[in-house]
């Protein structure tokens, strides 16, 4: 039972880097949702504002 207390420690700091990693993750995925939401936003300006598609232009005319 001497060593009980090195068994919690390491459980702490097991559950500390896991705890940080999932941190990690939640906040690197709220940035990629951030990012893909402007990038359909820009698409979708891009869209309305070509309008419909021009003919190509025949080579001579």
């Amino acid at each position: 039972m001497e060593n009980l207390s090195y068994l919690f420690v390491a459980y702490a700091i097991i559950f500390a880097v896991i705890f940080g990693y999932v941190i990690f993750i939640w906040r690197r995925q709220a940035v990629l949702e951030a990012e893909l939401r402007a990038m359909e936003a820009r698409m979708r300006a891009l869209e309305e504002g070509a309008g419909p598609p021009q003919p190509a232009a025949r080579p001579g005319s």
